[in-house]
């Protein structure tokens, strides 16, 4: 396995990658700085990935192609293929995800698959709202899923508890 970390405006953010794709995004702990990644790293996959987000946080790139590897239940990789496929600049409630993924009543379980994405911002969980339209459940942080939302042109209200 390959890491590499990079500076962005959500923070320094760490990637794992195998030989068959990107595993994870983490962020990183407040004042922690990211490492250039190793010059003989030869990652595909890793380099691919850092690319896509330098140009997603510069405001050149609006669909990820780098490959995915997430690790995790037959369950939760169907979720997160279909957040895969939410288009930038669009927002989907957890619901429509699980209508989307066959399971009407399994909302709350999609919440879980969501909760639990490997590798945020390139499956774009931020894109996952409450179905009030508002800023719901976000691991990262909300502040990251407000920021990508703005970023992407959507304005939303945090829930009112």
């Amino acid at each position: 396995m390959d890491e590499a970390s990079i500076d962005s405006p959500l923070g320094a953010c760490r990637l794992i990658a195998s030989r068959d794709g990107l595993l994870s995004l983490s962020f990183l702990d407040e004042g922690e700085r990211a490492r250039e990644p190793s010059p003989r790293s030869s990652n595909p996959h890793l380099l691919a990935a850092i690319e896509q987000l330098e140009a997603y946080f510069a405001g050149q790139l609006t669909r990820f192609s780098c490959q995915l590897a997430p690790q995790g239940t037959a369950f939760q990789r169907r979720v997160w293929e279909r957040l895969a496929a939410i288009p930038f600049g669009v927002t989907k409630s957890y619901g429509q995800i699980a209508e989307e993924i066959g399971q009407p009543l399994a909302s709350r379980a999609v919440g879980g698959a969501n909760n639990r994405n490997p590798i945020p911002i390139l499956i774009p969980c931020h894109r996952v709202i409450g179905s009030k339209n508002a800023l719901v459940g976000f691991g990262c942080g909300l502040w990251r899923k407000q920021w990508m939302l703005e970023h992407e042109g959507i304005a939303l209200p945090l829930a009112r508890s």
